[in-house]
């Protein structure tokens, strides 16, 4: 079994008990949550919240059992100005009740020492759950880069806070397979695996990321190379948004298929390139 998952905001608010399903078709065996649903509108979707139905939660843990699924990563937790993160403890109680691991935190809060402190506070709430954080680093926000978000970490000097790892931002960042080869390998904790060019395709980065990314293999980023210098144990999730398909009609499976089918093969390239390093037959 392979390390690979889907990441849900690929699935534009798909819901939570198809969007098990669609994972599990698609030959993987984690998934990443949003509790609250992220819908297109034009898609029809129905919107959820998985705080406050424990239906659905119920719902969501009879698929994931039959479909043997796992979820790896609850998305979507952000410091905002002023924030205080007690506020999030409902939220990390029903993230702990599905089973999730790991939660990934964004900071939209433009003063620095806030977002380290609320970090803090934040990854401490989780511990107290069972639950470990990491933190991603997206361009144009506070935390925007590597050497930020490992600021950030040495800040709160917890071992259960790590780095995410989202391809598309760390290059857009100006960091590379080089800067990762660096980091001690305990400190990272999650991938994202998305392609796409590396000067902008549309004016507003959020809007390109949140949106229009491309599948691993039809841009310009060097995805070998930051595989080749991440750690082997950790989840690689295929996040690819692609909304101009979505809207074309293109559903899920068929959007998402074929960056999974990249995403895998360009893994088994990198566990090849592993195990030639380390002369393990069994690995090549």
């Amino acid at each position: 079994m392979d390390h690979l998952g889907v990441g849900y905001l690929s699935a534009f608010g798909l819901p939570p008990v198809e969007f098990v399903h669609l994972t599990a078709d698609l030959g993987c065996s984690g998934m990443s949550i949003f509790l609250r649903g992220l819908a297109l509108e034009q898609l029809g979707y129905p919107t959820f919240s998985l705080k406050h139905d424990a239906a659905l939660r119920d719902a969501v843990r009879a698929a994931l059992r039959e479909r043997e699924v796992t979820i790896t990563l609850a998305d979507g937790f952000l410091i905002a100005p002023g924030a205080d993160m007690h506020s999030l403890r409902a939220d990390l109680d029903v993230v702990a009740d599905l089973g999730a691991p790991l939660i990934n935190i964004v900071s939209i809060d433009p003063d620095r020492a806030h977002t380290f402190d609320q970090l803090g506070v934040l990854t401490e709430l989780a511990a107290a759950r069972g639950l470990q954080a990491v933190v991603e680093p997206v361009p144009a926000m506070p935390i925007g880069d590597l050497p930020t978000a490992l600021a950030a970490i040495q800040h709160v000097g917890r071992p259960d806070l790590r780095l995410l790892v989202d391809t598309m931002h760390l290059v857009r960042s100006g960091s590379g397979a080089a800067e990762l080869a660096a980091i001690d390998p305990v400190r990272i904790g999650y991938a994202q695996i998305n392609d796409t060019t590396l000067r902008p395709r549309m004016g507003d980065y959020l809007q390109e990321a949140m949106f229009e990314r491309l599948a691993p293999g039809e841009g310009e980023l060097p995805l070998l190379d930051i595989l080749c210098a991440l750690p082997p144990d950790i989840v690689i999730e295929v996040e690819v948004p692609q909304r101009s398909l979505a809207l074309a009609g293109v559903g899920p499976f068929d959007r998402l298929r074929p960056c999974v089918d990249a995403a895998r093969r360009l893994l088994e390239l990198a566990q090849g390139q592993a195990g030639s390093r380390t002369g393990n037959p069994a690995a090549r």
